[in-house]
């Protein structure tokens, strides 16, 4: 089925973006716009705006019916969600399947498999992945017994969590039943699902996904990416390939990626998240994201294929396109993320207009943004301005060009973590590549913070 004209359920860089590969595919563009996004950049470029609701997400763009609603009143084809919002809710795959609109996405039976962390954990074994010991914990007692088993350090899991919510280490007995209880109410507000489950903490890990393609019958992937640069589980800086693995490693990632997704028989975008433990070399499976990522540029840059208009082909019935001898990975690429925070006052969110967006350019540099002056940043979503990519020949001329390109942003009006990203890549860590989820900590425990108030561009 070819997809003539698209509804784009989602806002800010990641529509911008769907909107280029469509506009260069011809295919005409719908967005589902809130009231705090109807006069935003994204719908400047669109074909078509249609308001979905109030500012607040959960009336907007969390709303099934309100997005499908504008779906059909557009004569809409397909439905695009982007990442978050509902882009991983089987809510969304249903409705549409039920009102003959195409989903970009897999099929919401294979949403509520990786959606659900323990069913995920139960499909990764069977598909001969490697799993942290653990298991469910419904309540503090359960928890306790289950921790004394697979010892201390353990990891307190939301069974709906996602985005580095409902993640919480207990280190002790002590310490373990407040942190169920911590955990249990935060994945009952953020998530409506209270339930949670144990793994064995790696104290010092690596972060590396794998991203697939499939087209329900076929599986390829497109390499590796590292996102070990975390604050609080939530990734600031990405890289395609994970720098510093061994080559029998990173075969053995990406082979157990898409095992795993043609167990699921996968269908679209979908990256497979591995823990690496640093100190065996071992790996396990964290969790899939059944969606495009933030962090795609950088395996578009290093495999010089559009992964949206491959997800789009898909969408449309199309067989994969290439196959996996077919794919070539060259150079090295970085991505900053780009927030509107105030990293000296605990990453506080600066919401606000910008009076001012000035970007780099050049060979090897791009810039994902919605970003340009007298844009409102509203105080009702993710605080994603721009994402920074870069690419080199090779690792060491990435980093060069990452930080020239990171003196040459600007960003005023609103606080941003442009200074932090200066700061964090003249690390030597940093240069080097390679270093685990506890590197963003240290450095930020020693880092010469800007003065209070500063942050912006």
């Amino acid at each position: 089925m070819r997809i003539r004209r698209l509804l784009i359920a989602n806002r800010g860089e990641i529509a911008v973006r769907i909107l280029r590969s469509c506009q260069r595919l011809g295919i005409e563009t719908v967005l589902a716009a809130s009231d705090a996004d109807l006069d935003a950049v994204p719908a400047r470029a669109a074909d078509l705006v249609i308001r979905i609701g109030p500012g607040q997400a959960t009336a907007s763009y969390l709303s099934v019916d309100a997005v499908t609603a504008a779906a059909l009143a557009a004569g809409a084809d397909a439905i695009h969600p982007g990442y978050g919002f509902l882009s991983e809710n089987p809510a969304l795959a249903d409705a549409c399947d039920g009102l003959g609109l195409t989903f970009v996405g897999p099929s919401a039976t294979v949403l509520r498999a990786v959606g659900d962390k323990l069913a995920a954990r139960g499909h990764a074994a069977a598909a001969g992945l490697p799993v942290l010991p653990g298991g469910p914990a419904g309540t503090a007692a359960q928890a306790a017994q289950l921790a004394g088993r697979i010892g201390y350090p353990v990891l307190v899991k939301a069974v709906g969590g996602g985005g580095g919510r409902g993640l919480r280490p207990a280190c002790d007995p002590a310490q373990l039943a407040a942190v169920v209880e911590v955990a249990t109410a935060e994945a009952s507000a953020a998530f409506a699902d209270p339930r949670l489950y144990l793994e064995r903490y790696v104290t010092a890990g690596r972060h590396v996904e794998v991203q697939l393609l499939g087209d329900g019958a076929s599986v390829i992937h497109l390499g590796d990416r590292d996102c070990s640069v975390q604050r609080r589980y939530q990734k600031l800086v990405e890289e395609a390939p994970a720098p510093l693995l061994d080559d029998a490693l990173r075969a053995d990632l990406r082979a157990a990626a898409v095992a795993f997704g043609t167990h699921l028989g996968y269908r679209g975008l979908g990256t497979v998240e591995f823990l690496v433990d640093t100190a065996t070399g071992a790996f396990y499976f964290l969790e899939m994201n059944a969606r495009i990522q933030v962090e795609h540029p950088v395996t578009e840059a290093i495999c010089g294929l559009d992964l949206v208009a491959e997800q789009l082909a898909v969408a449309e019935g199309q067989p994969l396109r290439l196959a996996q001898h077919d794919v070539r990975l060259s150079g090295h690429a970085i991505e900053c993320r780009i927030n509107a925070e105030d990293w000296t006052r605990e990453f506080t969110p600066s919401p606000g207009t910008v009076t001012a967006a000035v970007f780099p350019a050049g060979h090897g540099i791009r810039v994902d943004t919605h970003l340009q002056a007298d844009v409102t940043v509203p105080p009702w979503y993710d605080s994603l301005l721009a994402k920074l990519i870069v690419s080199g020949a090779d690792r060491q001329q990435a980093v060069a060009r990452l930080r020239s390109a990171l003196t040459r942003c600007r960003i005023d009006g609103v606080a941003t973590t442009i200074g932090l990203h200066e700061q964090l890549v003249a690390q030597p860590e940093f240069e080097r590549g390679g270093y685990d989820t506890g590197f963003f900590a240290s450095f930020l425990a020693g880092s010469a913070a800007a003065p209070a108030g500063a942050g912006s561009g």
